[in-house]
């Protein structure tokens, strides 16, 4: 683990498998931490600089009171700075896919592409029912209990992922985590009016079983971005579709990849 204090008033905590060529950036979700990207850094480190990172209110990160995801992008540009990376190819997931494409919004320029992975550009889908804001409420209230854990655990997780490392990530999460973390979710403004100024190269990829985020929802970037490219939708794929289905996630991003390097020289792999 590396940190950075950056002029954006956070210090935050990253993975980089190092070397030159050009960098991906994972961006993780909601309530979850860089380790979730462990499948896609295990399959592309060897040829590719991969960098994974806590935002703020998640894992190793520390900052300083409310936020949103305006500031979270902020932060990635000055995390970029900081690591000497002028332009990146960036996969966020759910969460990290709403910071990614404000900080595509901010600077365009320092992003050779997007992949958006289990997101969607509006604000925090409503519920039919209260479960959510009750169980995220009580745990931010009176902490987590089993209970509270197989909730999110369902809600993100799904099948064919390790719900017990999880539910030990989350029980060590603070109260000031849960609470900020939750509060930037609650405040999304949406972007769907904006999508046109996304003019970089922009992939989706979205489990059908997304119970967080419909698919429905994040093929509406794919229809309004002016460079769609792979669209790739996994049957059985729950939110968390990069941890359940790593390979079938894992080949779309790797051909978003190599397609953007055949289009544009100064996209290189580890020499």
């Amino acid at each position: 683990m590396q940190t950075l204090s950056l002029p954006t008033g956070a210090t935050v905590a990253l993975d980089d498998s190092g070397g030159g060529g050009t960098a991906i950036l994972f961006s993780h979700g909601y309530m979850m931490n860089r380790s979730m990207f462990a499948p896609q850094l295990d399959y592309f480190h060897d040829r590719w600089r991969c960098i994974a990172w806590d935002a703020r209110a998640h894992g190793d990160t520390v900052w300083d009171g409310p936020f949103d995801y305006w500031d979270s992008a902020r932060d990635m540009l000055a995390m970029m700075d900081a690591l000497g990376l002028d332009k990146v190819i960036h996969v966020g997931m759910s969460q990290g896919g709403l910071v990614g494409m404000r900080a595509a919004l901010l600077a365009p320029e320092r992003f050779h592409g997007l992949v958006q992975l289990s997101t969607q550009a509006g604000e925090a889908p409503k519920s039919d029912d209260d479960s959510f804001a009750r169980h995220i409420g009580d745990w931010i209230e009176n902490g987590p209990d089993i209970e509270k854990l197989t909730f999110l655990g369902d809600f993100i997780l799904g099948p064919g992922i390790d719900h017990a490392h999880w539910h030990d990530a989350w029980s060590r999460m603070s109260k000031a985590q849960v609470r900020d973390a939750t509060g930037a979710l609650a405040s999304i403004d949406p972007l769907f009016h904006r999508l046109a100024e996304v003019t970089m190269p922009v992939a989706v990829i979205h489990g059908l079983a997304d119970l967080a985020t419909s698919h429905e929802l994040g093929l509406l970037t794919a229809q309004a971005v002016p460079d769609p490219r792979v669209v790739t939708l996994v049957p059985g794929g729950p939110h968390a579709v990069n941890l359940s289905n790593p390979r079938r996630v894992n080949r779309p991003i790797e051909d978003f990849i190599l397609e953007l390097a055949s289009e544009d020289p100064t996209i290189r792999q580890k020499t």
